[in-house]
């Protein structure tokens, strides 16, 4: 359906030749390109500034994921006329806040009136074209690294079930709030192979993605996996988001043997996640050199698995 689209044929419209790029990538001169993004959502918490927060990371983790830097962001804002101002002050303040832990500025942006609150950013970046990090570098013998744990999604649907208050999933909230900043200054001191961030597909899609991208067999070991508090045993008891069921269908018949997978695998990796982590890439010979940079910034990383010789473009749990 897409290719009865106009087409656009720009040869400093660096992101069409990226499978799955993460941002748009704009080439305005030999030093500089434009990397944009934009995403936005509804509630994924209770406190308004914590939301605020947690939907801005989300939004600048993209341009984080491709080495950008980012300059500026437009808010995009959906509130209802029946709730309090005050409630919609408190979340713009949490998202300009994490703006400025960023180093952006926040330049405008639109409101409407809506039935369910939403907020979030487009976001602008530089980057420099010949440090762009993508996900087609990924190579056989790279090791694979995240750098926040799982299962954002369950703990959210939760949440909304009121099986948990929102302290029971602080630690998932601090993750979440937490810019990709850090970890992506990390990845480009150490010069990884491949990047791209965790969200809406969870990690079965995005690793996916990236063997595709690559032209490799992604393998992941299955215990390995970090998950947040409370994250198994609520996923025990069918606590599982509507996107994870999607993400199975449409992700799992790339998945080698994927009907030996065990369910609690398998309800991590199809778990959609809100202001996920970096999936990385990297050289074994650069690994230590990675996490040397991730530990100086005190960000947490698991090795999670590696890439291999295999079918291309599929991804093996052992």
């Amino acid at each position: 359906m897409l290719r009865q689209l106009p087409q656009f044929s720009d040869p400093n419209l660096l992101s069409a030749d990226i499978p799955f790029a993460d941002a748009g990538v704009y080439r305005l001169d030999e030093s500089r390109a434009l990397v944009q993004s934009v995403d936005f959502f509804t509630p994924i918490v209770d406190d308004p500034a914590s939301y605020g927060r947690i939907a801005a990371a989300n939004a600048l983790s993209d341009i984080y994921a491709m080495g950008g830097t980012p300059l500026t962001a437009l808010s995009l804002v959906g509130f209802p006329a029946c709730l309090d101002r005050a409630i919609l002050v408190a979340i713009l303040r949490g998202c300009a806040e994490k703006v400025l832990e960023a180093g952006a500025v926040i330049v405008g942006g639109h409101s409407v009136e809506d039935e369910e609150p939403k907020i979030g950013l487009a976001v602008t970046g530089l980057v420099d074209p010949a440090r762009l990090v993508t996900t087609r570098g990924a190579r056989p013998g790279d090791r694979l690294l995240l750098t926040k744990p799982l299962g954002t999604g369950i703990l959210a649907t939760a949440l909304k079930g009121e099986v948990i208050g929102q302290s029971a999933m602080a630690e998932a909230i601090a993750g979440m709030e937490t810019l990709n900043k850090a970890a992506a200054a990390a990845m480009l001191q150490a010069g990884v192979a491949a990047a791209t961030d965790i969200s809406g597909f969870g990690l079965l899609g995005h690793a996916l993605e990236m063997a595709e991208a690559s032209g490799v067999l992604l393998e992941i070991d299955g215990a390995a996996l970090p998950v947040y508090p409370q994250v198994r045993e609520m996923a025990a008891i069918g606590l599982v988001p509507a996107g994870s069921y999607n993400n199975r269908e449409h992700y799992l018949p790339r998945v080698l043997e994927s009907d030996r997978l065990a369910p609690a695998t398998l309800d991590l990796l199809a778990d959609p996640q809100t202001s996920g982590g970096l999936l990385l890439a990297v050289a074994k010979e650069r690994l230590a050199l990675l996490q040397e940079a991730l530990d100086r910034r005190k960000v947490p990383f698991w090795i999670i698995g590696r890439v291999v010789e295999g079918s291309p473009g599929r991804l093996r749990v052992v």
